[in-house]
């Protein structure tokens, strides 16, 4: 009786994880699924196309912008991001004062929503009255106001507010791995007459490989897949400068924006949606092939 009663209330507490899963999750999936061969509006009668949605997306070229746009993207994120939360890391690790203090502010942002992080953004590269501009015109750095989210400068906008939200999740991930690292190795370096650069290369980032290859990985995804601080900063414009693939996405889904499609494709959405996780997951797994390559090396 005991045991069934333990039974029963396993099941209980997993039931609610499990129906939330079931419904926000799986069922989501095979919806899309269904519909990436059906011609659908979201509304009225859907009809069967077979692969028409996938051919169309072939020959889609702002789809493929988009791709080329999230690339630019991820890559601009992580070159600078990873680093600094590296550098980071290990100044803040040291037995230094405050350094609990500087820990919470440096993790701050990755607590705030989204889209007031962007709203404070806008406002500070806002191109005419933005508060970076009044700041540089006022201390005669520049002679007219620059077009932060133009065609020239967009791109690196929303990559400076991606690593500014990003940058303390991060940084907290590389502590933990430091921590892992023995103090007597640092110490038997030091005797060894082994500088600060020299315990860095040589101790710290082979003792980080595992934690490192964990974080790079997610850095990854999450910098494909981020899109939620570009909708709302520029909307993936201008001219489809900042448009990534899961924005173009939801805008096949939500046309809610100055620059989205006036009906909604969920048809067609889902196939980009399908081609889209593709292309995360197959970089992804060329990342991991060629991490474990070297780790084997």
């Amino acid at each position: 009786m005991r045991k069934r009663n333990s039974l029963f209330n396993s099941y209980v507490f997993i039931f609610p994880s499990l129906f939330l899963t079931l419904a926000l999750g799986i069922y989501p999936l095979v919806w899309a699924f269904r519909y990436m061969f059906y011609d659908y509006q979201g509304y009225g009668q859907e009809k069967f196309i077979g692969i028409d949605n996938f051919t169309r997306l072939l020959r889609d070229t702002e789809f493929w912008h988009s791709v080329y746009n999230t690339l630019i993207y991820a890559s601009g994120k992580l070159i600078i991001v990873l680093p600094l939360s590296l550098i980071l890391a290990v100044i803040l690790n040291r037995g230094m004062k405050g350094k609990v203090l500087l820990r919470a502010v440096y993790f701050m942002p990755t607590i705030i929503s989204t889209s007031v992080m962007a709203i404070v953004f806008f406002t500070i590269f806002n191109s005419y009255n933005g508060l970076l501009n009044q700041f540089l015109l006022k201390y005669g750095v520049i002679s007219k106001s620059i077009d932060w989210l133009g065609p020239d400068y967009a791109m690196l906008t929303v990559i400076i507010m991606a690593v500014w939200g990003a940058i303390g999740n991060y940084m907290l991930l590389f502590i933990a791995g430091l921590q892992g690292i023995p103090d007597d190795l640092y110490e038997s370096a030091s005797i060894d007459g082994a500088n600060v650069v020299q315990k860095f290369w040589y101790i710290t980032i082979p003792m980080l490989g595992p934690v490192l290859q964990m974080i790079v990985m997610l850095a990854i995804i999450n910098s494909l897949k981020g899109y939620e601080s570009i909708m709302v900063m520029t909307e993936g414009g201008p001219f489809g400068k900042t448009d990534v693939m899961y924005l173009y996405v939801f805008k096949l889904f939500f046309p809610v924006s100055a620059v989205s499609p006036t009906v909604q494709e969920v048809g067609y959405g889902s196939a980009a949606g399908f081609v889209t996780a593709l292309i995360v997951g197959l970089v992804t797994v060329v990342y991991f092939f060629l991490s474990k390559r070297l780790n084997q090396d």
